[in-house]
């Protein structure tokens, strides 16, 4: 008997690359294989591959597909299940691998409708599939999660991955949402293990990936004549002709020659002969230097190779033995291999520093959960006033009802704040009537009351991703065009410009005897700030050469004390005071005693 015969093995993404070789591998060992995804046809091409292996293997097995299941939509997702439950009835392991690349650029020119986008599919779709699986599971099931290590190590060590802001918040909350999933799922026998495999051999990573982060390099630095905007019009063009045939690839440059032409109005044949060698030239070097940053990555594994996506295929199967899960349940599991040298991103210390805040003024945008956290801006807002700023307060929507009231002594508005419009237009009448913004503060809120994450409703749970992460970053991608009008565009305009943002929660939680399965569910959305920071701020340091800076406060600690928000106006002060300037340090613990 196969090791996994008369096993059910859902494989999410699972119609080309890393998906399908889990397939395959599960196939091959005896496994009912069911695969879903956006398109149809691979998921046809891969059943017929599934097919064939389960005849060679006399397993007896079925192949079901689901094509059109986007992971990150509750309906296919649940319809799915659903029809799983009814036929084979039980689902033995789940494999959260469906992903995307999400956009490859600095984070003040992503779309947010492609930051939610990327979070829906990476974090949501990984919650949703496993809260709906868990309903057709019995003790025994595995949830294996696949993960990167491009986001972090762990709570105190960031691994910034420039260009991919909204992938690291995925990606790090994904880590910390597989060790809460394994505590919540003890006593239904369930198991639940993330793993990174690092950089693997896939068409995602060569053609995709790489290329795009050359081409998000030469928009910020400009080419030859050509200005930002310009380039990146360009790049959309061209950068699918890498690896094409020379004729495709000729008559790919002509046509965004000919397209550039008409925007700069040229008719000019020999200046549209001109263009189409510098965009040759451009392209050229964005191959360039996709393969220095493919052979950069490389030289940071002992034996420079990545990873082939049947080794990646052949870690999940170990990982859903039974003594080994046993064993890793509830681990991250380290599978790259990649030395990547990490700067000091995270502290718990911060130098005393006398608030100063004479002529400043200090926008907070508030999400409050209860009391505690009116009680916060309260005191923040007024210090800050007391040492000369002036402080501007908008309120959720969705603050608790008591927010607005409390906070009335100061200048406010309440607001939507999943409105990007209304955040930009409120940041502008801000400026006009009152004077320019040094400093934004978010205010997350807690994290309100929860039993198990894995027992929330789809709406519960889209609200605290909203509350946690898609809003935080609305808000500071707003502060940033605020500070820099003009600079997602035109990333020039950065350069040495000022600016100060800061994001304040979630808290850990109160008490003498709080469950690590508390700690847990609060460690997934700060796990998604945590490396969203850490990256935003490298692509300003490193890319923009600004010296606006985000940082991230995470008061409270792992052993349960009050957070003290006299720390957190010293930090803010410290911030404020330009001090931290040339540190990579942007993530404090103020509550912390370790280092």
């Amino acid at each position: 008997m196969l090791k996994f015969q008369n096993r059910v093995v859902v494989v999410t993404g699972s119609g080309t690359g890393i998906g399908k070789a889990i397939a395959v591998q599960f196939a091959e060992n005896g496994a009912n294989i069911v695969i879903l995804g956006r398109r149809k046809e691979p998921l046809e091409e891969a059943a017929k591959d599934l097919e064939q292996i389960i005849a060679k293997v006399q397993s007896g097995a079925f192949v079901k597909i689901f094509p059109g299941v986007d992971v990150s939509d509750e309906e296919g997702v649940s319809k799915m299940f659903k029809e799983l439950k009814k036929s084979p009835g039980i689902v033995d392991v789940v494999v959260n691998n469906a992903g995307v690349s999400g956009p490859v650029t600095c984070f003040v020119n992503a779309p947010m409708s492609e930051f939610r986008n990327t979070v829906g599919i990476h974090l949501t779709g990984t919650f949703w599939t496993s809260a709906e699986a868990i309903k057709a599971m019995k003790p025994g099931g595995k949830i294996v999660t696949i993960s990167t290590f491009f986001t972090e190590e762990r709570p105190f060590e960031q691994r910034p991955y420039r260009f991919r802001s909204p992938y690291t918040a995925s990606q790090g909350a994904k880590n910390r949402l597989a060790e809460a999933m394994s505590w919540e799922l003890t006593n239904k026998g369930i198991i639940s293990i993330a793993t990174n495999p690092g950089p693997v051999h896939s068409d995602r990573i060569y053609k995709t990936v790489y290329p795009k982060a050359a081409a998000e390099f030469m928009r910020v630095s400009g080419f030859e004549n050509l200005t930002s905007e310009e380039v990146e019009s360009i790049n959309n063009d061209i950068l699918p002709l890498l690896g094409e045939a020379e004729k495709t690839v000729q008559e790919g440059i002509k046509n965004a020659a000919t397209k550039l032409a008409k925007t700069k109005a040229i008719t000019s044949e020999s200046e549209v002969e001109k263009l189409g060698v510098t965009i040759s030239s451009l392209l050229s070097k964005i191959q360039q230097i996709a393969e220095k940053i493919q052979s950069n990555t490389s030289k940071m594994i002992p034996d420079e190779q990545f990873l082939s996506q049947q080794q990646v295929a052949e870690t999940v199967l170990m990982l859903c033995d039974n003594n080994i899960s046993r064993i890793l349940n509830g681990k991250v599991i380290p599978g790259d291999r990649v030395f990547y040298p990490v700067k000091p991103h995270i502290s718990s210390s911060i130098p005393d520093t006398q608030p100063d805040f004479k002529s400043r003024i200090v926008l907070f945008a508030v999400d409050a959960t209860d009391e505690s956290d009116i009680i916060r801006t309260e005191f923040l807002a007024q210090n800050i006033e007391n040492n000369g700023g002036k402080c501007i307060i908008l309120i959720s929507e969705t603050s608790t009802k008591h927010t607005e009231q409390r906070l009335s002594k100061f200048h406010s508005h309440v607001i939507d704040f999943t409105n990007q419009e209304n955040i930009k237009r409120m940041l502008n009448t801000a400026a006009q009537n009152i004077g320019p913004i040094s400093t934004v503060v978010y205010v997350t809120g807690k994290i309100p009351p929860l039993s198990k994450l894995t027992e929330l409703s789809r709406q519960q749970w889209d609200g605290l991703v909203d509350k946690f992460i898609n809003t935080p970053a609305l808000v500071l991608q707003e502060s940033l065009n605020k500070f820099v009008p003009g600079g997602a565009k035109n990333p020039n305009l950065f350069k040495d410009k000022h600016g100060t943002i800061i994001i304040i929660g979630p808290d850990m939680p109160i008490g003498t005897k709080v469950s690590g399965s508390d700690r847990a569910k609060i460690e997934v959305f700060r796990g998604a700030l945590r490396p969203f920071v850490a990256t935003v701020n490298q692509e300003l340091s490193d890319v923009l050469k600004s010296k606006a800076r985000i940082y991230l406060l995470l008061p409270g600690s792992i052993e349960g004390v009050e957070p003290n928000n006299a720390r957190i106006l010293n930090a803010i002060s410290y911030f404020s005071s330009g001090k931290t300037m040339n540190s990579s340090e942007v993530i404090y613990y103020p509550d912390e005693t370790r280092s």
